[in-house]
């Protein structure tokens, strides 16, 4: 029996049969996902390919700020919960240590609780619904049977990729999530040279300063990438703090 609410269900089957691209789908099941998981306040879609994790699909800058922190860690438990098929909860950031270099840098980007519930998916890419919270404990049994579902509906969408045509735009969007990725590493060694500061104080500066001219966090990388490659002055981007 479905713990869904009926408008939501007819919501997700019309978003699953009404013919739209596969980054439509992925992107509406998580905007539901946002709305009825209990907790929730951002949300994300983490999937693994050969090894190589990227965000699918994301409704918060803060949940796109606590993935990219995991990617570039190597680990974390949106990482772990698509690659072991375990649901992985973090009741408090401040005091979890399973991922001693994650976990510090997720409270400074807002999450004090975290759920990533792993996609049943049996094929060459695995994943998870990632269900970010700003205050501890925000996560219930409940929470977890709802993203559950959801979950489910997600890896009916990107099983269907795989087997079908999309393959070649998941690989695409693993290319342009690297890219990306990319793009921030080298906005923060941008700020570490402007303000001889450490790398996760530059990735500090660069996501305040996404959240406070309102900029997703991979446009701002670019334009501080730009700013140095195309002028002679201080890039367009965050401004160095007084020291």
């Amino acid at each position: 029996m479905s713990l869904l609410p009926p408008d939501v269900l007819t919501s997700l089957l019309a978003v699953e049969l009404g013919g739209a691209s596969l980054d439509e789908v992925l992107q509406r099941i998580v905007r539901i996902a946002n709305e009825v998981v209990e907790g929730a306040d951002e949300v994300s879609l983490t999937l693994v390919r050969q090894d190589r994790p990227w965000t699918a699909a994301h409704a918060g800058e803060m949940a796109l700020a606590a993935d990219e922190l995991q990617y570039g860690a190597g680990y974390g438990p949106c990482i772990d919960a698509g690659t072991s098929g375990t649901v992985l909860h973090v009741p408090d950031m401040r005091t979890e240590t399973r991922w001693p270099d994650y976990a510090p840098r997720a409270v400074e980007a807002g999450v004090l609780s975290s759920m990533s519930v792993p996609l049943p998916l049996q094929c060459e890419v695995v994943g998870a619904l990632n269900c970010y919270s700003r205050r501890p404990a925000a996560f219930t049994e409940r929470s977890e049977e709802v993203a559950r579902e959801l979950a489910a509906h997600l890896a009916v969408a990107v099983a269907n990729a795989v087997a079908y045509t999309d393959i070649a735009k998941l690989a695409s969007d693993m290319q342009a999530a690297m890219a990306s990725r990319a793009v921030i590493e080298q906005a923060k060694g941008v700020i570490m040279a402007q303000n001889r500061c450490g790398a996760e104080e530059a990735f500090g500066i660069l996501r305040r300063a996404s959240q406070g001219r309102n900029v997703k966090l991979r446009d701002l990388a670019q334009q501080v990438v730009e700013g140095v490659g195309g002028t002679t002055g201080q890039p367009d981007g965050p401004s160095p703090p007084s020291r």
